[in-house]
C-alpha cells in the first residue's frame, strides 16, 4: 500500500497538483454608488441588488470602509497605487479646474483658488495590473479610468487588456449608456446594447477564456454615475414601485444645496439593477470556470454616494452629504470582500479600512512583497481578526461641484476631524455616537479637537500635500 501511495504522490508532482495554484483578483468598482444604496447594508433601500447581496452573504462585509477622496479621480489613484491622493498631489477628479484656469467670475463665490493636482496617474507609481503582471498574471480592465489621456489609459500602467477605460469621467460619447457608445477603446455592440450588460460580459469571458493561469479582473463600472439612463422598462417598474409604495421624495438642506433625504429615484434605481446583474453574470462566470475556490472577489465604490447636485439621485440618510463632501455620506463605501477558505461567510466588520489598503492586501494574498508608504494590508481583517488602531487621513484642497468646500480631515477610533481651509475651523464628531455627523464636539473637546488638528497638520507636512491659496481680490 505504501508502494502505491508514494506512486501516486510522484504521480500529483508530476502533473502539477502538489503546488498550490497563486489566487486570482476580480475588483468590481462602482462609481458613485452610496454606502446605503445596496440591501446588505440597508434591508430598507427602494433598489434592488440580488447579486451583491449573495455576494455578502459568502464574504465579509466592511461597514466602516472608506474611499480616499470624496471624487472619483483621486480614490481611483489610490486604489492602483495604495497611495494617499494628497501624497501622489492626484487630489481632484482629472479635467477639473486648476487654480490658474479659472473663470473671470471664479471669485465672485468663492474665497480660495483651488490647489493644483496632478492629472494624469504618476508612470512612477507601480499598479496592482503592473505588480501582478510580473508575477505572470494576466491582466484586465473593463470600464470606466479616468486617470489620464492617451498614454496613461489601462494598457500603460500593466493591463494587458483595455475594454472602454479612457479620459473620459463617464459615458458621454454616442448615445452614452447604449450602443453605439462613441468609446474610443469599447467597440460599438448591437443598437441599444446596455452598457454595464456589455462590460460584465466582457470581464465574464475574460475569466472563462483564462481560468487556466492566475488572472486579474478590474471591472470599473460607468454605472451609476451620471447621465442618469436606464430602460423604458426599469424606469417603468420603479415608477410602479414607488406608487405602489406612496413614497414622496424628502428633501434638507446641506449647505446652500439641497440634500435628497428619500430614495425613490426610478431611472438611479434602474441603473443599479443593470449594474446589479452585471455583477451576478460575473460572479456566474466564476463559478463556470471552476475557479471559484481560489478567486478573491473585492467589491467597492469610488464616492459616496451623490445626493446634493446632478438631478440628487440617492440618499446617503443616516450618512451626512454625499459625494463631494468629507461628511460620511461623501467618504463610506459598500466594501464587500470574498476570500475562499478565508473569509467567514456573511460576516460583518467595524475595522478601519481605506481605499489604500486593497493593493498592499493583494499583493500578501498573491505572496509579493510591498513596500507601499500609505496603505497597510488587511489580511488580518478578513480573516476576522482585530487591527492595531490606526489614523486615517483624507485630502481635498478643491471646491466640489456638489458643493463641498476645501478641506481635510482624520479619523481615529470614533473620532473625526474635519479642517475647512476656507478659515482653518474644524469641526469634531464621535461617529460611534452620532454617526450622522449632526453634534460639532469641537469646543466641548477643545484639547482633542487641538490635538487630532496638529496630529493632521503634521501629516500634511510629511506628505507634502498642496493646498488652496486665498483669492486676491
Amino acid at each position: 500500500m505504501k508502494k502505491y501511495h508514494l506512486l501516486a504522490v510522484l504521480a500529483l508532482l508530476a502533473f502539477g497538483y502538489a503546488e498550490p495554484r497563486e489566487p486570482n483578483f476580480v475588483f468590481i468598482l462602482v462609481d458613485d454608488l452610496g454606502y446605503m444604496d445596496i440591501g446588505a447594508n440597508n434591508p430598507q433601500t427602494f433598489y434592488e441588488t440580488p447579486s451583491i447581496d449573495k455576494l455578502a452573504s459568502e464574504g465579509i462585509r466592511l461597514t466602516q470602509a472608506y474611499a480616499a477622496a470624496p471624487v472619483c479621480s483621486p480614490t481611483r489613484a489610490s486604489i492602483m497605487t495604495g497611495q494617499y491622493p494628497g501624497r501622489l498631489q492626484t487630489t481632484d477628479y482629472f479635467g477639473a479646474v486648476q487654480p490658474d484656469k479659472v473663470g473671470p467670475n471664479y471669485a465672485d463665490s468663492r474665497k480660495m483658488l483651488p490647489a493644483p493636482y496632478v492629472d494624469q496617474l504618476p508612470s512612477s507609481e507601480l499598479t496592482m495590473a503592473e505588480a501582478l503582471k510580473k508575477k505572470g498574471y494576466a491582466t484586465f480592465f473593463a470600464g470606466k479610468w479616468h486617470l489620464g489621456n492617451e498614454g496613461f489609459y489601462p494598457e500603460d500602467h500593466g493591463f494587458e487588456v483595455n475594454r472602454g477605460g479612457h479620459e473620459a469621467g463617464g459615458p458621454y460619447g454616442g448615445s452614452r449608456y447604449f450602443s453605439p457608445y462613441g468609446n474610443p477603446k469599447l467597440d460599438d455592440g448591437p443598437d441599444g446594447e446596455l452598457l454595464p450588460t456589455r462590460l460584465g460580459r466582457e470581464t465574464a469571458d475574460f475569466i472563462r477564456n483564462n481560468s487556466n493561469k492566475p488572472f486579474l479582473a478590474f471591472l470599473s463600472f460607468y454605472s451609476v454615475h451620471t447621465p442618469l439612463m436606464t430602460t423604458p422598462e426599469l424606469q417603468s417598474k420603479y415608477e410602479a414601485k414607488k406608487l405602489a409604495l406612496g413614497s414622496q421624495t424628502v428633501w434638507g438642506e446641506e449647505g446652500l444645496r439641497k440634500v435628497r433625504q428619500s430614495q425613490d429615484h426610478a431611472i438611479y434605481a434602474g441603473m443599479i439593477e443593470s449594474m446589479d446583474a452585471a455583477v451576478g453574470e460575473v460572479m456566474a462566470a466564476i463559478e463556470d470556470a471552476g475557479v471559484a475556490d481560489r478567486t478573491i472577489i473585492i467589491f467597492t465604490s469610488d464616492n459616496g454616494g451623490l445626493s446634493t447636485s446632478e438631478g440628487h439621485p440617492t440618499s446617503n440618510i443616516p450618512y451626512r452629504a454625499g459625494k463631494g463632501w468629507l461628511y460620511e455620506g461623501g467618504i463610506l463605501e459598500p466594501t464587500i470582500i470574498k476570500w475562499p477558505g478565508e473569509t467567514m461567510p456573511g460576516s460583518v466588520s467595524a475595522e478601519l479600512v481605506s481605499s489604500i489598503d486593497y493593493l498592499p492586501t493583494m499583493l500578501e494574498i498573491a505572496g509579493l512583497e510591498s513596500k507601499i508608504t500609505d496603505g497597510r494590508s488587511i489580511v488580518p481583517v478578513l480573516r476576522g481578526k482585530n487591527q492595531p488602531e490606526r489614523t486615517l487621513f483624507w485630502h481635498y484642497p478643491h471646491y466640489g461641484n456638489q458643493g463641498g468646500s476645501p478641506s481635510g480631515a482624520i479619523r481615529k477610533g470614533p473620532w473625526k476631524l474635519i479642517q475647512f481651509f476656507e478659515n482653518d475651523e474644524a469641526e469634531l464628531y464621535n461617529l460611534d455616537e452620532d454617526p450622522s455627523e449632526t453634534r460639532d464636539l469641537a469646543m466641548v473637546r477643545s484639547e482633542l479637537t487641538t490635538a487630532m488638528l496638529a496630529e493632521l497638520k503634521r501629516w500634511q507636512r510629511e506628505a507634502g500635500v498642496l493646498f488652496p491659496t486665498p483669492v486676491q481680490k
